[in-house]
């Protein structure tokens, strides 16, 4: 048996590279000194990540396509899961916010990471928007892209908070996230108690009309 240590995880190398960029600069730093410093080798860094960008978001990627898998299991509440679905993915980054505040900076500072910002942030709203009108059949397209967006932006402002330096718990993301539910008509505390003979139900006018079939379909129990 090989007494070789384990090769470092994908973690140990994004922390290794943005150490690096925050101590010489992002342009000023190469693959091969990332490699030397994560202990691993040119050709396994290029296997794990393309490129010097593609360490910076790979987090993202992987955030992404757990979130997909968590939106494909079957939720009861559509709109509730897309609210989890976004504090799932703040609580990876508040489980260690120093290392998301060094990528932060490098973000800030580099006009094409900054970009690449921006249209990570869009797969998200994308995700969300598509899962919504999968879910909720006949939803009008305005009300899914809308709650996707909204999501999606009290979401950024809240870990762009954390970024910052501020202790931001989870908590404080959940109940931001409650009032835009409430926005929309379609917060749990807003749900209305039926009998076994008669139904009478009240929806805000806001609320979507396939969030109200939806809940009456569950009343029924179709």
């Amino acid at each position: 048996m090989s007494d070789a240590p384990p090769p470092p995880s994908r973690t140990a190398v994004v922390a290794a590279a943005i150490d690096l960029f925050v101590e010489h600069g992002y342009d000023q730093t190469s693959v091969e000194q990332i490699a030397q410093a994560a202990g691993v080798s040119r050709s396994t860094f290029f296997r794990q990540f393309g490129g010097k960008e593609d360490v910076v978001f790979a987090d993202h990627e992987v955030l992404l396509a757990e979130t997909r898998a968590y939106l494909a299991q079957h939720h009861d509440d559509p709109w509730a899961a897309v609210c989890e679905a976004s504090v799932r993915v703040f609580r990876h980054f508040a489980a260690d916010p120093e290392l998301a505040r060094r990528r932060y900076v490098i973000v800030r500072e580099i006009p094409g990471l900054r970009d690449r910002e921006i249209v990570t942030v869009f797969r998200y709203e994308r995700l969300f928007d598509e899962y919504l009108r999968g879910a909720l059949p006949g939803l009008d397209p305005l009300d899914a892209v809308g709650f996707a967006a909204l999501v999606t932006a009290v979401h950024n402002h809240v870990l762009r908070r954390l970024m910052r330096g501020a202790r931001v718990p989870a908590s404080v993301l959940r109940r931001a996230l409650d009032d835009v539910l409430r926005r929309y008509g379609v917060h749990p505390d807003g749900d209305d108690a039926a009998g076994d003979d008669l139904i009478v139900a009240a929806f805000p006018r806001r609320m979507p009309a396939a969030e109200v079939t939806r809940r009456l379909r569950a009343s029924l129990g179709d």
